[in-house]
């Protein structure tokens, strides 16, 4: 199965629910731009949770360039709130994963985006602190 997020440049938007660690669920809205360059691919996304006040989450990712077989990309991302990020974007069927965890933090989690066509992916994540669940 071929996927077109991550593969192919382009612009991604998408709302759900962002659900904090008490379980409460709030709406939320993500943007996500993924471009190729010769060295390296890079994903800027954004989500934004519709609370009171809305909050907004930023990530930059510099993705390496995927090798032959293309099972396990590495990927690493700054953020202001964990720190720098290392992680793996895995393809399986049609899914793709991502685990990932902070260099310096016990921060940790995954995420799980599976293709439902072309142009729509549904994504599944949760954020960790050690072993808290601190959102998904």
């Amino acid at each position: 199965m071929s996927h077109t997020y991550l593969f192919q440049p382009a612009l991604w938007t998408g709302n759900g629910t962002f659900w904090c660690a008490d379980g409460q669920p709030l709406p939320a809205e993500c943007r996500t731009e993924v471009a190729h360059r010769a060295e390296c691919w890079l994903l800027s996304g954004s989500l934004k949770v519709l609370g009171s006040p809305p909050v907004e989450f930023v990530n930059a990712y510099w993705i390496q360039l995927p090798g032959r077989e293309g099972a396990a990309i590495k990927w690493s991302s700054e953020n202001a709130t964990l720190g720098k990020l290392q992680g793996t974007f895995s393809v399986i069927g049609s899914s793709i994963l991502s685990v990932y965890r902070s260099e310096s933090a016990g921060y940790h989690g995954a995420d799980h985006l599976r293709r439902l066509d072309d142009d729509t992916y549904e994504s599944t994540g949760m954020l960790l602190l050690d072993d808290r669940r601190l959102s998904s």
